[in-house]
């Protein structure tokens, strides 16, 4: 039986965007989540020497699996076996390998609704059941141990995800040990996705792997390293999944590619460079936050982490993708609409991503300003 997936709206938003600039439009892309800065030079350089010198093929880097395991204990203090590490073409692969090699059509996984929206379509296309979770403001837009604790039956997994997409809420210490500790009780597997850390505004997000260490757990070079289409990820496995994750691993997906693994190796070192784009999106979130009740959108995530603003706008629209269509029109600025992350709640909400120029930004809430107020009035 075929699955039914919904499509992504915010690339139907962007290719308008595209079609728009294509007319000689100015567009400001704040639809999607990725940065609009490119790899770290060390990185870029890299690259260059390794396309010159090496014919590559199919690989996993030992020093870049080594590289990750020291980067995990001066990160959160955890000692990993560097072969825990199965390297990916991108989070999105590693999403799919842990669903695949973990959990059986027909099971049952829990995650939060709002959430990003593949881990509710990969679910749905691997045959799994979504087990949505509404969560709101007195949630801070999180899944909780109290929720997870009150699910009847209790679910297979639970998808994690701090910092999260689309809100940038992060969940404290506190309660990622009690839902470790919910988890365990009630035999519920935990994929935690940390694609968003090192991007926080307020304290480090931590590992669930400080608190679960049978945690699978998602991250990638996209955001944080700023390469995005280098489409690298990984999945740390723990030692007992590991031989069934690699199999899996290698017969959907190969290997990663070579001259990301090498460039990245070279990222993993330049944190001045990275901590200097941080300050830049810092610097965007303060200017969006100050914009915001002059937009009249008083009702938000708070962006903790990752690079989003997501909004209530019911007082304007009950439809966030047309919302979101005509301010394209209209002011050339691209946002995604919410019924991508939430197909209950999202008509009411709008996300925006700050991970573009502070010139950019500036120049979305100039134009968003008026606009907004008009639809207001």
């Amino acid at each position: 039986m075929q699955a039914e997936i919904e499509p992504f709206q915010a690339i139907a938003i962007s290719r308008l965007a595209h079609a728009l600039k294509g007319e000689g439009r100015s567009i400001i892309h704040m639809e999607f989540g990725q940065p609009s800065t490119g790899a770290p030079r060390a990185a870029i350089a890299a690259a260059h020497r390794i396309l010159d010198s090496d014919g590559m093929g199919y690989w996993e880097s030992p020093a870049l699996k080594s590289r990750l395991a020291r980067h995990y204990d001066e990160t959160y203090g955890l000692e990993i076996d560097p072969d825990r590490f199965i390297l990916t073409c991108g989070a999105s692969p590693a999403l799919v390998l842990a669903l695949s090699s973990r959990f059986h059509p027909g099971d049952r996984v829990a995650l939060a609704r709002p959430g990003y929206v593949a881990y509710r379509n990969t679910l749905k296309a691997l045959h799994m059941i979504p087990v949505e979770i509404a969560c709101g403001p007195d949630d801070r837009f999180q899944l909780s141990a109290v929720r997870l604790a009150a699910l009847d039956p209790p679910p297979a997994g639970v998808i994690i995800a701090s910092p999260a997409n689309p809100t940038g809420t992060i969940i404290a210490a506190d309660e990622l040990a009690a839902i470790a500790g919910v988890c365990a009780a009630r035999g519920i597997q935990i994929v935690s996705d940390e694609i968003y850390h090192g991007l926080s505004y307020v304290e480090p997000a931590r590992s669930m792997l400080e608190f679960d260490p049978t945690a699978l757990v998602i991250n990638s070079f996209s955001k944080y390293f700023s390469m995005v289409g280098w489409r690298l990820g990984w999945l740390l496995a723990p030692p007992g999944h590991l031989r069934r994750a690699r199999a899996y691993v290698g017969n959907l997906f190969l290997t990663a590619p070579s001259l990301s693994q090498h460039a990245a190796l070279a990222a993993l070192d330049s944190h001045d460079e990275l901590q200097g784009h941080l300050a830049v999106y810092a610097r965007n979130r303060s200017l969006m936050l100050d914009a915001l009740p002059r937009l009249g959108l008083g009702a938000i995530a708070p962006p903790d982490g990752a690079f989003y603003i997501y909004a209530d706008i019911r007082h304007l629209t009950d439809d966030s993708l047309t919302f979101c269509k005509d301010l394209l029109c209209d002011t050339g600025v691209a946002t995604a609409p919410g019924v991508d992350f939430d197909p209950v709640d999202g008509r009411h909400f709008i996300r925006m991503s700050f991970a573009v120029s502070t010139t950019e930004v500036v120049e979305a809430i100039e134009r968003m300003t008026p606009w907004f107020a008009a639809r207001a009035g």
